[in-house]
């Protein structure tokens, strides 16, 4: 699944969500510099923000569709994944994953982060957690259990908004135990950003074939799941806003070591 969202790079990189410029200036100023690397960056949504930001970011990312994406935006980005990827003596201020370091080996991770991050340099991997209202989220679940009946993500926990949010959180607590288990860091941190999206039917659809559910399944399961989920949609008056829930799990490099 990891690498099967590079099958529409364009449309990932233009429906995503971006991220809360207040996680971006709070790692910014957490670190010792302006040098990124991006773990995981995709089509460079996260980058670009760095960038935007006043950082130089250069992007790791597994699936070569993306990577290619990225460097059209501006992004200098390299092909590997992080656990492989040769840093060739380079050093960075700040380590950053956005919705890939469930992706990276935990352990193998944290110990590559430390291993390129300057002293005091700062790793922070964060991710969206969200849930549409529930007639939106049980028609998608009713449909794509018909289209998928054997996906493991048919057995997932419920999707409201606060099951959701305390998943994630047990996820990004496991990140800072990786990180705490590497022994390079000081003692981790979690952040948390809460923000409102809103959405018409049309956009949430767009971004509904982005996510990995559907990325694997064929043209005629994913038109079946989108025009389930359209029509519970429209029965709530063609649009809804999506409150998200923005997690990080962060710690600073320590001084020597």
């Amino acid at each position: 699944m990891a690498e099967s969202f590079g099958v529409d790079a364009e449309r990932y990189n233009r429906v995503r969500p971006r991220y809360p410029g207040a996680l971006v200036q709070r790692i910014i100023a957490a670190s010792p510099g302006l040098d990124v690397l991006d773990v995981g960056c995709g089509p460079g949504v996260a980058a670009r923000q760095f960038q935007a930001a006043g950082c130089t970011v250069l992007g790791v990312e597994p699936d070569p569709r993306m990577a290619e994406f990225a460097r059209r935006t501006g992004v200098e980005a390299e092909v590997a994944t992080f656990e492989a990827w040769d840093p060739a003596g380079r050093a960075f201020d700040a380590v950053v994953a956005g919705q890939a370091w469930h992706w990276v080996d935990p352990v193998a991770g944290p110990a590559k982060a430390a291993q390129v991050l300057r002293p005091r340099g700062r790793l922070a991997v964060f991710g969206h957690v969200f849930a549409p209202p529930p007639p939106v989220a049980d028609a998608f679940a009713a449909a794509y259990r018909q289209a998928a009946p054997d996906s493991p993500l048919n057995h997932r926990p419920s999707d409201s908004a606060q099951s959701a949010v305390d998943v994630y959180r047990a996820m990004f607590a496991k990140a800072a135990d990786g990180i705490r288990q590497a022994g390079r860091f000081n003692e981790p941190e979690q952040w948390q950003f809460d923000w409102d999206q809103p959405y018409t039917r049309d956009e949430w659809l767009d971004l509904e074939t982005t996510t990995g559910a559907l990325t694997q399944l064929p043209q005629d399961k994913i038109a079946e799941v989108l025009d389930r989920v359209g029509d519970a949609i429209d029965k709530i008056g063609g649009g809804f806003t999506m409150r998200y829930t923005t997690l990080a799990a962060t710690a600073a490099r320590t001084a020597a070591g």
